[in-house]
């Protein structure tokens, strides 16, 4: 009996070792706590570089929507011009039929008049509408497949070869109708090859040269921009919000406001 006692003492303290679960290691837990932040961090980073991916798409069709509706237009000033064209051509011709019509009728009603007497009465044709200038004329076939190709060459992301393209149009047709888009291009081809100082420059001369253009909310907007990617908030606040205040009904106006609100205070 002596030692069958201390023998059920035994077996107890055992089954109770036995049902006590072991402590978890803490260098364990804490590596584990640092697997699944890192995992969650990896996580927020493949997002954000989705996010920037998709930026960088909309900012890729945005440029070529813009690309289009300046194709149309010009398309829309080329067609303009010609309309221009036949219609003064039509003037004239009218004008000349009735001059004759006129002289004519002179003629007739003087039939003892001398031929060079007749004349007057044929320069009574002068009394017709005169025909007027065709206005502003549009771009030529030149300007227009010189501004083309290094339109296409920005949308093919050949940054290079558009900002020279640009840069040769603006010096050869410096009066062009389409010097205005194409100094604003030049700034956009800077810009997207991070060419900050020089995009600035070329948002500047649109608003300088061309501050009726349509262009102009759009180069402010870029130079808020650029300003911004400068690190030069205090600029970059200041021409955003003129854009807002002096564009207040354009697109650019709002993507001005948006963008105020993510600015580093000062």
């Amino acid at each position: 009996m002596r030692f069958v006692l201390p023998l059920a003492l035994l077996a107890l303290l055992g089954a109770g070792c036995a049902s006590t679960p072991p402590e978890e290691d803490p260098v364990q837990i804490k590596l584990n706590d640092l697997d699944t932040r890192v995992g969650r961090m990896e996580r927020i980073a493949a997002n954000q570089v989705q996010v920037a991916q998709r930026l960088d798409e909309i900012q890729n069709n945005l440029r070529e929507l813009r690309g289009r509706v300046d194709e149309l237009e010009h398309n829309n000033d080329a067609l303009s011009k010609q309309q221009r064209d036949l219609y003064n051509d039509l003037d004239k011709r009218l004008g000349t039929a009735a001059g004759g019509a006129a002289g004519a009728a002179g003629a007739a009603g003087a039939p003892g008049a001398a031929a060079g007497s007749a004349a007057p009465g044929a320069a009574g044709g002068g009394n017709a509408p005169a025909t007027g200038g065709a206005g502003d004329a549009g771009p030529s076939s030149t300007e227009q497949a010189v501004y083309g190709q290094a339109f296409d060459a920005l949308k093919a992301g050949s940054y290079s070869i558009a900002i020279a393209g640009f840069k040769d149009f603006l010096s050869t047709y410096p009066t062009s109708s389409l010097a205005e888009n194409a100094q604003y291009w030049l700034g956009e081809s800077y810009y997207v090859t991070h060419d900050y100082g020089s995009a600035a420059g070329a948002f500047r001369t649109v608003l300088k040269k061309y501050p009726d253009s349509r262009k102009a909310p759009d180069a402010m907007l870029k130079l808020g921009y650029t300003q911004a990617a400068q690190k030069q908030y205090g600029a970059a606040r200041s021409t955003l919000t003129e854009l807002t205040q002096k564009y207040p009904d354009s697109d650019s106006a709002k993507l001005a406001a948006d963008r105020l609100k993510k600015l580093p205070a000062q």
